[in-house]
């Protein structure tokens, strides 16, 4: 039986700038979920339907529920603190990535 063995980030703080972070990347798992379902062929549907391919997430991160939300939330944090577990550090950069998003 598979028993999953999460790395503990119990004893990680993030820094207020990092918690701030949390959001950005929330919805960016939002939208990287939901291009992956419409190249698969899902659709927008009112109801969960797996043989119709239709599911009611199909809609811009801010129109989720709140419990979608804390889904894509809580995987962003968890993230967040995994990095700063296995001894990594993240720093903003002075100057935005030449690639990122105009509205980042």
């Amino acid at each position: 039986m598979y028993t999953p063995k999460p790395i503990d980030t119990s004893g990680i703080e993030l820094p207020e700038d990092l918690l701030a972070l949390t959001e950005q990347i929330a919805e960016n798992v939002h939208e990287v979920w939901a291009s992956g379902r419409l190249a698969e062929g899902w659709r927008y549907g009112e109801v969960r339907d797996d043989r119709s391919m239709e599911t009611p997430c199909l809609v811009p991160y801010d129109e989720l529920t709140e419990t979608e939300r804390d889904y894509d939330r809580h995987t962003a944090l968890e993230t967040l603190k995994t990095i700063i577990a296995l001894g990594y550090t993240i720093q903003k950069r002075s100057e935005p990535a030449a690639d990122a998003a105009d509205d980042t």
